[in-house]
């Protein structure tokens, strides 16, 4: 299998497996809509997690069942009020237990068609649980604080700059406020006057720190030769004809730790799990056949292959989150 293919196929297992196994239960319009009554259940906290919260037919169901419910819901939670939740929740997890025993009486379960079924969605679970087994091995408070560490030493600090613009529709326009700052009129006061940037002019043509990515790449090119101070000449872009003020030129700061770590932490878990899986796939002897009655394709017998290590390193650079984790160690 080609490379490219390979990593986009681990990408999609992983994204699968990650999924809720979530059974959707009927409509209760009723249950988001009604206030709640004086028979609400508890806050959860107040509960044991074997505490019997109803039985159907004598089948209990605990308040570990129902935090289990409300976890694998949880997508469509936040449209029910919060003190509505619980209840909504109990009342599916009893439908649920009745039509359960109605499908055993009539010995649904017995098919083969559930077989297969069950057969797959406990495969998903059992993968589901082995990447969360992965997940929390790989992310640690030392972990992350590494990765960030690491990525502050690999990465080589942006260059950016505090930048004032001038716009104006016409080069003769552009040459005109640049003779006046020449003559020595501040170039806040110029811009206030002069600038069709209406966005910026009232504050004396600021528009922050920006990097060369930040800006139009005429502007960068002409911002970026400039030193601290000094103002250019006219510069064309799309939007019409500037004069650009560098104030001050700097490397662009690292983010704080905790304002990235979210990220690092994501990038931590999508890397620990693709790499799992590409792990099993390099070490497993897998045949896979296109049509019945065509030529098995070639197995994988092991993961020493060139193949299966650079599809390793291109499903990790590729992981979600792994460039906002990087990216993101500099400050905007």
């Amino acid at each position: 299998m080609p490379v490219r293919s390979h990593r986009a196929t681990v990408i999609r297992i992983v994204a699968a497996a990650l999924l809720a196994l979530a059974v959707e239960q009927p409509s209760r319009a009723e249950a988001e809509q009604q206030p709640a009554t004086s028979g609400s259940l508890a806050a959860p906290d107040a509960i044991p997690d074997d505490t019997v919260l109803a039985r159907v037919n004598g089948a209990p169901i605990t308040e570990r069942d129902l935090k289990l419910a409300m976890h694998d819901m949880a997508d469509r939670l936040p449209r029910i009020s919060e003190e509505n939740r619980r209840d909504y929740v109990l009342s599916y997890l009893i439908d649920l237990a009745l039509g359960s025993q109605a499908a055993l009486a009539a010995k649904l379960d017995m098919t083969p068609e559930y077989a297969r079924k069950l057969a797959y969605q406990r495969s998903k679970l059992l993968m589901d649980e082995l990447l969360a087994h992965e997940a929390r091995k790989a992310v640690t408070p030392e972990s992350a604080r590494k990765a960030y560490e690491q990525t502050l030493k690999d990465v080589k600090p942006e260059e950016e700059a505090r930048v004032r613009h001038i716009l104006t529709s016409t080069e003769e326009a552009a040459k005109a406020a640049l003779a006046r700052l020449k003559a020595g009129e501040s170039f806040a006061a110029v811009a206030a006057e002069l600038s069709a940037d209406p966005a910026t002019a009232h504050h004396g043509g600021e528009l922050g720190w920006l990097t060369r990515a930040g800006m139009p790449p005429e502007l960068a090119e002409a911002a970026f030769r400039l030193k601290p101070g000094e103002i250019s000449g006219p510069v064309k872009t799309a939007a019409g004809w500037h004069v650009v003020q560098v104030e001050e030129r700097r490397a662009r700061p690292a983010a704080p730790f905790e304002e990235v770590r979210p990220e690092i932490e994501a990038y931590l878990t999508r890397k620990a799990q693709q790499d799992l899986v590409l792990g099993l796939r390099a070490r497993a002897r897998i045949e896979r056949y296109p049509e019945p009655g065509g030529k098995a394709a070639p197995a994988t017998k092991d993961a020493t292959g060139d193949a299966a290590k650079e599809a390793a390193r291109n499903a990790a650079s590729a992981a979600p989150g792994q460039e906002p984790a990087r990216g993101r160690a500099r400050r905007d």
